[in-house]
């Protein structure tokens, strides 16, 4: 049973967002399809016992999820459901999913991307969308990353999955001439959804290995739908980026900055990937914020030691990135590179001005950047002040470790 209940629990971990896809498009309603999934789940737990595990355990939860949808549907008929939605309903889902190949079920979270990415939608409201049905981060996490309150974003979900079921908007990848237009967004919610699995934004541990895989995967298909420049610059930042995962912890799992890591530990074959994909970029002229932060990757990359990066060449793609995408997380990112080119001094000096910007009042990395600077300098006292500050807004465990660390070297 214990055996069966950490099957499940795995399960769901892998593989309820590709389910949640799947049941969304099959069922055209996000809450309903939300449901059905939960209730399948319950059912895995009430019959997997006696039964056994199923031959595919995906396409069991789906088609379960189905069936009990159409209960519920039905159950809702008698009170207060139009005769015709539920007849339209029941029609769209007579070919059974368990019977779908393969990557027909794993394409339902592109095509669920594009849908949340539809131009009827509110801007701010697609991303936020499409985090929480197709990564299933929580709300606090997706406001986090936005720099808003969670009341707000939850509020901008609401209004979103209204209007895609009052105007009718498909569950599918638009057609080839409709692509660039949605690509941003699109762009902007895989990125954000790699950043997650790259820096989790709360729990124990400092990656969240599936969200990664899953962003990968979905940057080759849509790289294979749409070959642009961003698309190769993105997918050559995430490449470039998960190459260094075996380095960003030791054994105790504590958090190895890039400095300290031990480069060898790297996946060259991730490497040389992302490098190719990011010259190809830059070499088209049509690159913009992805393939230039994948540049700034690809520079770090190709150093054997910290003290061998070139500081002045990154500090100059920060310089053009700015001006494409000029926010203050990439502003701060740019100060730590100055310093690292000219002094802590030079680089302290540029954070007293971002500290201005109040977006950043409760980003960790603000401070715990500041504090680095300061310990560089010596000032032991002002770096203890900012870690304090640091430690106060950090959600993730092993970066607490590693702030609490740094405070206790500081004496």
């Amino acid at each position: 049973m214990d055996n069966l209940n950490q099957s499940l629990n795995q399960l769901y971990k892998s593989e309820s967002r590709r389910i949640l896809s799947t049941l969304i498009r099959l069922l055209g309603d996000f809450d309903l399809a939300e449901d059905a999934m939960h209730d399948a789940f319950r059912a895995a737990m009430e019959e997997w016992p006696q039964k056994g595990l199923p031959e595919n355990p995906r396409a069991w939860l789906i088609s379960t999820g189905r069936f009990k949808a159409i209960d519920r549907i039905r159950r809702q008929s008698k009170f207060n459901t139009p005769l015709e939605s539920v007849q339209k309903t029941l029609v769209n889902m007579d070919d059974d999913p368990a019977l779908q190949d393969e990557q027909s079920i794993a394409d339902d979270q592109l095509r669920l991307i594009f849908t949340c990415c539809h131009p009827a939608l509110a801007t701010e409201a697609r991303s936020a969308l499409t985090l929480r049905e197709v990564c299933g981060l929580t709300t606090e996490e997706i406001a986090r990353a936005f720099l808003i309150s969670p009341t707000t974003l939850a509020q901008r979900i609401v209004r979103a999955k209204t209007k895609i079921r009052n105007a009718g908007i498909p569950y599918e990848v638009p057609v080839e001439s409709e692509l660039p237009e949605r690509l941003h967004t699109v762009l902007q919610v895989i990125y954000l959804m790699f950043n997650e699995s790259y820096s989790a934004s709360s729990g124990d541990s400092v990656t969240r290995l599936d969200l990664s895989v899953e962003a990968i995967r979905l940057g080759r298909l849509l790289l294979s739908l749409l070959p642009e420049a961003e698309v190769q610059g993105l997918l050559a930042l995430m490449l470039l980026h998960e190459s260094r995962q075996p380095a960003r912890t030791n054994a105790s799992g504590d958090l190895v900055l890039l400095e300290e890591q031990d480069r060898s530990l790297w996946d060259q074959e991730l490497i040389r990937e992302g490098v190719a994909l990011v010259e190809d970029a830059l070499r088209s002229g049509k690159f913009g914020p992805y393939a230039l932060q994948a540049a700034i990757s690809a520079v770090h990359a190709d150093a054997k030691t910290s003290n061998q990066t070139d500081w002045a060449q990154i500090v100059a793609l920060y310089d053009r990135l700015l001006v494409l995408e000029p926010s203050p997380v990439i502003r701060l990112n740019r100060a730590v590179a100055v310093a690292m080119r000219d002094g802590p001094s030079a680089g302290l000096a540029l954070i007293e001005d971002i500290k201005i910007d109040e977006r950043l009042s409760d980003y960790y990395w603000l401070y715990a950047a500041e504090a680095d600077l300061y310990r560089r300098l010596g000032k032991t006292s002002e770096a203890g002040a900012a870690y304090e500050k640091a430690l106060s807004f950090t959600r993730l465990e092993p970066e607490r470790r590693y702030l609490q660390k740094r405070l206790m070297e500081l004496g």
